[in-house]
């Protein structure tokens, strides 16, 4: 596997998440894995720098602004070693199971011709059979992003302060699809420097989907 080179320029990448639910990121076993969704940001992410995802401004969720989690990016892996690699195989989902196992994001099991089976997960039918959009879009980027500093806080976290919201001096909000890429020195400093003001590591809020189904 080669090494994952340290990014040259730091980056802060900021996106909304859509679907808040514990399986993209995973925020479990005491590792924030971004294995699927978003491959731009899997690609392009290095070593050092941060990622931001904020709650959905759908009416349904009315999360817009509010922190969801935090990641500085530690280590990068390929899709076949993060399968393989001991500390994430709690990480393989157990479906049925609990809320937390059945959320797992280690679901690509390389085949010796080359291909991916899928596990009965969040990104397959809901019969437990693979959806192929997923595999493709999942493996274009065999890459997965792991950090141990981090705060995830679901549809709990507060709202960004407001110097990084709209019409603020550091504007870190994405409110559209995709993601927003920043690399302006002063903001990341400004981020990195309220985000230790927290004195948080790890869990801290349940996913939006966790409360809405245990109303």
């Amino acid at each position: 596997m080669p090494a994952a080179k340290k990014a040259d320029r730091q980056s802060l990448y900021s996106y909304v998440v859509r679907y808040d639910s514990g399986f993209a990121p995973n925020p479990f076993g005491g590792y924030c894995t971004l294995a699927t969704c978003k491959p731009g940001i899997r690609k392009s992410a290095q070593i050092g720098d941060w990622l931001l995802g904020t709650g959905s401004s759908n009416k349904k969720v009315n999360r817009g602004g509010h922190i969801v989690y935090a990641m500085r990016v530690e280590e990068a892996v390929e899709t076949c070693d993060y399968w393989r690699d001991e500390r994430f195989q709690m990480k393989k989902p157990v479906i049925p199971g609990s809320w937390k196992t059945a959320c797992g994001d280690n679901i690509y099991q390389p085949l010796k011709d080359g291909s991916w089976h899928q596990l009965n997960s969040y990104h397959s039918r809901d019969d437990g059979s693979p959806k192929k959009p997923h595999i493709a879009r999942d493996t274009a980027v065999q890459r997965i992003l792991i950090s141990q500093q981090f705060v995830y806080f679901g549809a709990e976290g507060p709202l960004l302060p407001s110097p990084f919201r709209e019409g603020g001096a550091w504007d870190l909000l994405r409110s559209k699809r995709g993601y927003s890429r920043i690399q302006d020195t002063q903001i990341i400093d400004e981020f990195e420097f309220w985000f230790e003001s927290l004195e948080l590591t790890g869990f801290h809020g349940q996913p939006w989907d966790w409360l809405q189904y245990y109303k």
